[in-house]
Formats: C-alpha cells, sequence, structure tokens
C-alpha cells in the first residue's frame, strides 16, 4: 500500500524510527535476489535466523546440495555441516547489508546468527560458542544470540565486555528484560574499565510478543466468564509498552549518561515473534501496536506481506499505559499469575529451539545422506 507521497507502509515505520527487520533467511532468499529487492523496496535494514527457520530452509529443494558434497569428506558431524551452510548464508546477508550499516553509523544492517540453544542453561559454553560464531563470521554487522536465561545472563554481560555484539533473544518478563539491559550496562562498563571502546558495541533486546498472548488466552479460555474472555489478545502488546518505558528509564539516568559520553549505545527493544497465532486477531496488530522511535520489528514473510498491503503508522507505543498497568492487576484478580505465564513462555520457548535444533540436525544429516547417494 503506498500513501499519496508514494510511500509504502514499510518506509513511513522506518520514518518513525522502528526499524524493518524480517526473521527469515535462506539460501533461495539470498540467490534468488529477493533479499536485496526487500533491503532496496521494503525498507528491510536487518535480518534474524533461527533454528526453525533454517530447518525449513534446508528440508525444501536443493540450493544447499552443492555445499553439502563439498562437505561430504572435510566434515560428519551435523552440528558442524549445519554451521558451515549457515554461515555461508549469514556471511552472504552481511554483505547485502553492509551498506545499511554503514549508513546507520551500526545502529542497523545487521545479521543474527543463534549460539545452539541446547547450551542456554550453560554460561561458559554459551560465551565460547558465541565466540566462535564471531570468529567464523568475522564481519561488524554480525549478531550472535544468546538467549536470555538466566545463566544467559552472564554470558551476555560477558559477551559486551569482550567488545562483541549480541542479540539477546527468548525475553518474554519485564523482570528478565530489566535484567537483560543490566547485563548490558555491566559489560560495557567492564569493557571500557579494560580501556575498550563501547562505540564499536551493539546489542538489541528481543522482547517475544505473540507468544505471551497464546498462553494468556489459554488460561483465560480456560475460565471462561466474560471477564476473562474480554482481556484476550491484550497481555502482549501491554507487556511490550511497559518495556519499552522500563527501556527509556534505564536508557536515560546518569549512570547510561556516563556510557553514552564515551560513545556507547542503547539496546534497543526489538519486537520478536510478531506473527498473529489467532486468526481472530487482525494480522499486523503485534506491529500497529508497538510503533516508536529507537526499535526494531522483526516480521516474517506474511506480515511484511500484511503490513505493505494494508499496515497503518502512527506512533502507539507510548499510548494506553494506564490501560496496561490495569490489565496485570486485572489479571491477577482472575488468578492468572503475571510471573507464572512468562516463566511457562520462556521455559518453552528454550525447549520448542531445542527440538527445532535437533530436527535441523536430523534434516541436515538426511539431506547429506541423500547427496551421497545420487
Amino acid at each position: 500500500m503506498s500513501t499519496a507521497n508514494g510511500q509504502t507502509a514499510l518506509w513511513q515505520l522506518s520514518q518513525h524510527g522502528q526499524s524493518v527487520w524480517i526473521d527469515y533467511l535462506s539460501r533461495d532468499l539470498l540467490d534468488s535476489g529477493e533479499l536485496a529487492r526487500m533491503i532496496e523496496q521494503d525498507a528491510v535494514v536487518g535480518v534474524t535466523s533461527n533454528p526453525t527457520i533454517f530447518q525449513k530452509a534446508i528440508s525444501q529443494g536443493n540450493r544447499y546440495d552443492e555445499q553439502l558434497t563439498e562437505l561430504l569428506e572435510p566434515e560428519s558431524d551435523a552440528k558442524e555441516v549445519f554451521y558451515h551452510l549457515a554461515a555461508r548464508d549469514i556471511d552472504a546477508a552481511t554483505d547485502l547489508l553492509r551498506p545499511a550499516w554503514e549508513a546507520s553509523g551500526g545502529v542497523d544492517g545487521y545479521v543474527s546468527w543463534e549460539v545452539d540453544p541446547t547450551l542456554a542453561y550453560d554460561r561458559d559454553a554459551s560465551v565460547a560458542e558465541a565466540r566462535r560464531l564471531h570468529a567464523w563470521v568475522a564481519k561488524p554487522n554480525l549478531y550472535v544470540k544468546i538467549p536470555a536465561t538466566k545463566p544467559g545472563l552472564g554470558a551476555i554481560e560477558d559477551m559486551i565486555a569482550a567488545g562483541k555484539n549480541i542479540n539477546v533473544t527468548l525475553i518474554f518478563s519485564l523482570e528478565r528484560h530489566k535484567e537483560v539491559m543490566e547485563a548490558y550496562l555491566r559489560g560495557l562498563e567492564r569493557l571500557t574499565a579494560a580501556g575498550g571502546d563501547p562505540a564499536n558495541v551493539h546489542s538489541v533486546a528481543s522482547f517475544f510478543v505473540s507468544r505471551v498472548d497464546t498462553e494468556t488466552d489459554r488460561r483465560l479460555e480456560a475460565i471462561g466468564s466474560d471477564d476473562a474472555l474480554a482481556l484476550r489478545g491484550k497481555l502482549a502488546i501491554a507487556n511490550a509498552k511497559l518495556a519499552y518505558q522500563n527501556y527509556k528509564n534505564v536508557f536515560s539516568g546518569r549512570r547510561w549518561r556516563l556510557l553514552a559520553a564515551r560513545g556507547a549505545t542503547k539496546q534497543r527493544c526489538l519486537w520478536a515473534s510478531t506473527s498473529t497465532k489467532n486468526p481472530e486477531y487482525p494480522d499486523v496488530m503485534y506491529v500497529e501496536e508497538l510503533i516508536g522511535p529507537e526499535t526494531v520489528n522483526t516480521m516474517p514473510e506474511e506480515t511484511i506481506r500484511a503490513f505493505q498491503d494494508h499496515g497503518r503508522v502512527a506512533n502507539t507505543l507510548d499510548q494506553g499505559l494506564g490501560e496496561a498497568r490495569q490489565l496485570l492487576a486485572d489479571l491477577e484478580q482472575l488468578g492468572i499469575v503475571y510471573d507464572d505465564v512468562v516463566k511457562t513462555v520462556e521455559r518453552e520457548g528454550v525447549e520448542k529451539f531445542t527440538q527445532s535444533f535437533a530436527q535441523l540436525l536430523e534434516t541436515t544429516e538426511e539431506k547429506r545422506l541423500k547427496v551421497t547417494t545420487v
């Protein structure tokens, strides 16, 4: 959808201070020129990836067959084979997005590569894996993703202190988001104390949206009263809006100003899981309701297309804050405990990514064996 001045909805979104990223990557997206087109026409300035997306990409078509053949002799471990496949895609995508990185002064233009999710509860192993991925694709516009589990917080701090760009993923709760921002600040303080330059380090906090509604709606429907059913589809947006307020508070205080004076950059909120899972809800609700400056929305393909077609752009992120706080109280009154909801979706989020990673390795091995028998 183009406006009267010819600008598309996604270009308007970027002019409101929200960066447009996509949450999928594949060899086909690269080789077909589709990613280049999206950068040019859809205002896309970033890419995130995860095991589920790569599993789908590798299992379909034959884009990876030639490289799999090349890897037959030197590599047999399925995880290492996958990393070789992913690294080529990640590397190519960072090259395509390098101009966006340069034009934004290092704010945008990133491609995210995820640490093995089976390491989510192991701080030292996560750090070692994150270092390995950063060394594998040694580009300044690479983000390595580390889950925001309790052990992950330490890994995040350690990597920021080491001067590495980190996308903190699987954040669901307001309290955990505060802990993520604290880990970022501590990492920057350690970096500067060691004589490092914080201007060269960037981070985003990936706050997951729709999954919170999925879990909360399930509980509201189990209660079944009119009061309960009236609150469906509301917590995810309220949660993100309150997280944004916490972000503004953290990155405006004296502690932050001292780091900013040294050149440090803010850890922006990135809205993830923004496709609408319930078909009864508007298909762009997790974009339209979360528009504000200094943020990122990473969208799946169907959401990108839907927003280009009929998305409406307005600054909504600072609206309805009183209602957002009241919602938490209303849910509590119905017996829905916020802390239990977000702990549940965090645990399930790690489990789902771990299961996807196992399936990804299985798919990689199946494709590899298929190539050997051709």
